[in-house]
């Protein structure tokens, strides 16, 4: 599963994600990163110290639009991902 083309695909539509959890659960998810559906950034209180996460090359952040939240899945997890809307999307 390549991460730059499932990141790219998600900032332009909306897909659902099966994949097994850490738990060994699957899970189904409605997720995406088109910009329009994301929360505002929060603002960064300029007195308290802020380290920015390292973004895993093994994992992605998406916004799970049912949950309205943001959640995460090992690429190595995926068992399935159908985008909705998108008739030629790259394959991952």
């Amino acid at each position: 599963m390549d991460k730059n083309v499932l990141k790219e695909n998600l900032q332009s539509s909306i897909a659902y994600v099966s994949f097994i959890k850490t738990d060994g659960t699957l899970r189904e998810m409605k997720c995406t990163l088109i910009p329009s559906y994301l929360p505002e950034p929060k603002q960064i209180d300029e007195n308290v110290r802020h380290v920015p996460r390292k973004e895993s090359d093994d994992s992605l952040a998406v916004w799970d639009i049912e949950k309205s939240a943001w959640r995460s899945f090992r690429l190595d997890s995926i068992n399935n991902i159908n985008y909705i809307g998108v008739e030629n999307a790259a394959s991952a």
